[in-house]
C-alpha cells in the first residue's frame, strides 16, 4: 500500500465524512470571509483559492499577517477560548471555504488522528513563519523583505521547478505584508523584472535566482 506524504490530509475524505456540524461557502475575490470583532465559533479550512489574513489599527491601518493557500486552517482562536475574531479574513481568489463548527472541531482533533496530525503541523509552522517574519522586519532591508516575502508566497523549496507561478497579488497588498509603500514595491518589482528574477508575461512568476537578494547585504 503506497504510503502518504508526511503531514498530508485527505481533504476530500473531510468534505465527505458524516456528522460533521460543517458548511460549504463560496467567495470571489475580495470578498469578506469574517471581519475583526465578528463572534469567533468556528474554524475554517480553504478547500480551494487563497485567503489573506489581517488586523486593523483604531486609527484604521491594516497589516497583512499572512496568505494563506488550500490546505491551511485559520480562525482556530476558537479553539483557546476568543470569543471574537482577532482579524479579518478576506478572500484573494475565488475561493471555497469550509466552516467547521468549534465543539465539533475539538471533538474530530480527539478521534481522527490525521486530522489532528495535520492540524498540529499547521500550527507549528504558523508559529515558526510567525517568529522568522518578526525577525525578517526588525532586521532587513525592505528590498529583501519583498524578497523573501514572493519566495514564500511561491513556496519556495517545495517545487522541483525553477520558476513558479504565484497568485495575483496586487502591489498594495504586498507593501502591507512587507511594511513599506506601495511605490518602494514597484520600484523593486520593476528591478526584479529587469534582473529576471520575475517574470510578468503570464501572469506573476518567480525565479529561485531571487534567493540571491535574500542572502546579500542591501540598502534600505
Amino acid at each position: 500500500m503506497e504510503s502518504k506524504p508526511k503531514g498530508a490530509f485527505n481533504a476530500q475524505a473531510f468534505l465527505n465524512s458524516a456528522g460533521i456540524a460543517r458548511k460549504i461557502v463560496e467567495y470571489r475575490r475580495t470578498e469578506v470571509i469574517f471581519a475583526q470583532g465578528d463572534p469567533c465559533e468556528s474554524v475554517l479550512y480553504i478547500h480551494r483559492g487563497g485567503v489573506k489574513l489581517s488586523v486593523s489599527s483604531k486609527a484604521g491601518r491594516e497589516a497583512v499577517v499572512a496568505i494563506l493557500e488550500p490546505g491551511d486552517f485559520f480562525g482556530e482562536g476558537c479553539l483557546a477560548g476568543q470569543s471574537v475574531r482577532q482579524g479579518s479574513a478576506t478572500a484573494i481568489m475565488n475561493s471555497t471555504i469550509l466552516f467547521v463548527d468549534k465543539d465539533q472541531m475539538e471533538h474530530l482533533l480527539h478521534n481522527q488522528h490525521e486530522l489532528s496530525d495535520r492540524f498540529i503541523a499547521h500550527l507549528l509552522a504558523r508559529r515558526i513563519r510567525i517568529e522568522a517574519d518578526l525577525i525578517d522586519h526588525l532586521f532587513n532591508s525592505s528590498e529583501k523583505r519583498l524578497a523573501r516575502t514572493l519566495l514564500l508566497l511561491a513556496r519556495y523549496g517545495k517545487p522541483d521547478t525553477p520558476v513558479t507561478a504565484i497568485t495575483r497579488i496586487s502591489q498594495e497588498t504586498l507593501a502591507e505584508m512587507v511594511g513599506t509603500t506601495r511605490s518602494r514595491v514597484n520600484f523593486f518589482m520593476k528591478k526584479f523584472q529587469r534582473l529576471g528574477f520575475i517574470d510578468y508575461t503570464h501572469g506573476l512568476k518567480i525565479n529561485r535566482s531571487l534567493l540571491s537578494i535574500v542572502l546579500h547585504d542591501q540598502s534600505a
